[in-house]
């Protein structure tokens, strides 16, 4: 595309050069700068891509945009787009450079603290079952509607989010369900892209090594928000706000009068509400108030805080054009989310959930579910994550130690930290509950398999569909729903060799 009409999508810019040269790609990292493309500096956490225009100058490209003047002794060949922000200014060119494929699809993003990732699963398979063909974007995989990958980030950089919403639109996708993450939303990833349906799951203690406050958390989160309301790219984005939420609820009210807005939860004064919850080891049913209508809502899930994602997806449907009575009957076929409250099996009378669980409010709510299915006890397996929110260590602790009978902690991925530290700081939180430490994960699994007893539930929180496990010098590979089938098959075994040898 020629930089002339490329750069018509942005709106404050000075410009040194001539315009009328061709772009064929863009990029922000200095390894792939090549003749022809626009190289973008980008001030990271870690560093400043301003340090490698020179670098890329060397190799040719056409074009540089950045949040500096010229220098003097530019070459004439290259054409200089001075931004008060380049990473907005790149989402802006992603999107144009792509041809702004989000505007022929039905667009749905989910933030929150947790639930993203259940919620975009649920809404994908709403819009899968009913227009066949739908894309996927978030923590745990990508569907472009004809293959599936593993995710490298919740919400991929603007380059390579286009890319992919490309690819959904010419593979036949009618819509998309993607996980919008704070970090997305601070870094600009997505400021140029319009959305349909704009969802807040809820925010509790989560991510305050990056935003430093819960309060600077909340107001990312509620930033992509206030942005679509100024700026709804040719949509008509509708806010779907979990207003049983002490910040959904602030959020709602912030933006009264700006964006319209879809409120769920259990609450009267809920546009989807629910009703008489109901449920069972294998599944729940409740009551939908929606559209001056009700409706029977059948789903394969557990847990009062499924009830919200399964509210939000609902919601957010009926956002994107689908009714909610279609809706209501595609949710009893709902997927099982890898690592979201995942039933692994079941010996001896001990049945063993694997849960992403990793902060104190998404420990709690498994806990608390687990306990509505009246076990005999009550064993939770859980650590916490090195280099993140050392703050929540004894909190996640302690929300554990007033669900469970008992605790096994572990590790996590402790990152660069030393695994015993972590331990320690968790051990802090932990009170009087009757707990054991084993850093040894794979052990810790096993030791809570084995030492439970017919009507027990084990639970084991914290990395959920993860496959491996992060140290300081290695990376290995660990999927705890693997180690947990081990356990459990362990466990058999030894049932069986009792049975023939009393």
């Amino acid at each position: 595309m020629i930089l002339r009409e490329l750069s018509q999508c942005l709106t404050r810019v000075t410009i040194a050069g001539s315009l009328d040269v061709e772009i064929a790609a863009l990029t922000a990292s200095s390894r792939e700068v090549a003749p022809g493309l626009l190289f973008a500096a980008i001030r990271g956490t870690a560093t400043d891509g301003h340090r490698f225009i020179g670098e890329a100058i060397a190799a040719g490209v056409a074009a540089i945009l950045a949040e500096t003047a010229p220098p003097a002794d530019l070459p004439p060949a290259i054409t200089w787009l001075h931004v008060p922000d380049s990473r907005f200014a790149l989402s802006a060119l992603a999107s144009a450079l792509g041809g702004h494929p989000w505007r022929d699809l039905a667009m749905a993003g989910v933030t929150g603290t947790n639930g993203k990732t259940t919620t975009a699963f649920l809404l994908h398979h709403l819009m899968q079952t009913l227009w066949h063909r739908a894309g996927l974007l978030g923590t745990i995989l990508i569907d472009d509607g004809e293959t599936r990958e593993p995710a490298r980030h919740t919400t991929p950089g603007s380059i390579e989010l286009t890319a992919l919403l490309g690819r959904m639109r010419d593979h036949g996708c009618r819509g998309v369900a993607m996980e919008v993450s704070s970090h997305g939303i601070h870094q600009q990833r997505i400021s140029g892209i319009g959305f349909d349906a704009c969802v807040f799951t809820n925010l509790t203690q989560d991510h305050l090594d990056y935003h430093g406050t819960l309060e600077s958390y909340f107001q990312a989160k509620a930033a992509w928000f206030h942005a679509l309301a100024a700026d709804p790219h040719g949509k008509k984005p509708v806010a779907v706000i979990n207003t049983d939420d002490a910040y959904g609820a602030d959020l709602a009210l912030a933006l009264h009068n700006k964006l319209p807005l879809l409120r769920y939860g259990f609450g009267v004064h809920c546009d989807f509400r629910a009703n008489n919850l109901r449920q069972t080891a294998r599944g729940m049913e409740f009551e939908l108030s929606a559209k001056g209508k009700s409706y029977l809502v059948r789903a394969p899930l557990i847990g009062r805080f499924n009830v919200y994602n399964l509210l939000a997806a609902l919601a957010a449907a009926s956002v994107c054009g689908i009714r909610p009575r279609d809706a209501v009957a595609a949710l009893a076929t709902a997927p099982q989310v890898p690592g979201r409250m995942e039933n692994v099996g079941q010996t001896g009378g001990t049945t063993v959930f694997v849960d992403y669980a990793h902060t104190p409010d998404a420990v709690e709510n498994a806990c608390r579910t687990l306990r509505e299915l009246n076990p005999r006890r009550l064993i939770t397996v859980f650590g916490c994550g090195g280099d993140r929110d050392r703050g929540k260590r004894p909190l996640m602790a302690a929300a554990a130690a007033r669900h469970s009978d008992a605790c096994i902690i572990t590790s996590d991925n402790p990152r660069s930290e030393d695994p015993l530290a972590i331990i320690r700081e968790i051990e802090a939180g932990m009170g009087g509950t009757n707990s054991v430490s084993l850093p040894d994960r794979a052990e810790a699994i096993a030791y809570a398999v084995q030492s439970s007893r017919s009507g027990d539930i084990v639970l084991i929180a914290g990395k959920g569909h993860e496959a491996t496990q992060q140290f300081a010098d290695h990376t290995l590979d660990f999927d705890d729903r693997k180690h947990a089938s081990k356990a459990l098959r362990d466990r058999a075994q030894a049932i069986a060799d009792q049975r023939c040898n009393p």
